[in-house]
């Protein structure tokens, strides 16, 4: 498997409080609702189903959904998709900065044939970078 490490975002939120939001995925939608329309467009195409899973609509892939397959009390949840292609996992790791301050850290782990990362390999670090903002701006991120 080939790993694809997004940047770090700075969440305005204490460790086990992020990992509470982001283990129990049903409380995501009503922040999403919330969000002001200049930064619900920077979240882009995202539902949040259930408290153990979410769908995204992908280009080139259709409407992904994710599900929730481990919980690491209070850094890390993993989430995986079988995406028709390949199987993928989204990894988010949480490290505390402050008692009240959290970096969150996405990372993509799927198979790729070698001979395709050079092709594939920036699109997954965007897309991993896509997914902590919009992960961080469900909770207060302003980026």
């Amino acid at each position: 498997m080939s790993k694809f490490t997004g940047k770090p975002v700075a969440v305005p939120v204490g460790r086990t409080e992020l990992y509470n939001r982001v283990s129990n995925l049903g409380g995501l939608q009503s922040r999403l609702e919330a969000l002001p329309p200049e930064a619900l467009a920077q979240v882009g195409d995202v539902e949040f189903i259930d408290a153990d899973s979410f769908a995204i609509n992908a280009p080139g892939l259709g409407r992904v959904v994710f599900n929730v397959t481990e919980r690491v009390e209070p850094e890390r949840v993993t989430l995986s998709a079988d995406t028709g292609v390949v199987p993928l996992n989204l990894i988010l790791e949480l490290s505390e900065l402050a008692p009240d301050r959290t970096e969150l850290t996405s990372s993509i782990d799927v198979e790729i044939p070698m001979m395709l990362r050079p092709m594939v390999g920036g699109k997954m670090k965007e897309a991993a970078d896509k997914f902590s903002e919009m992960i961080g701006r469900l909770n207060g991120y302003e980026g």
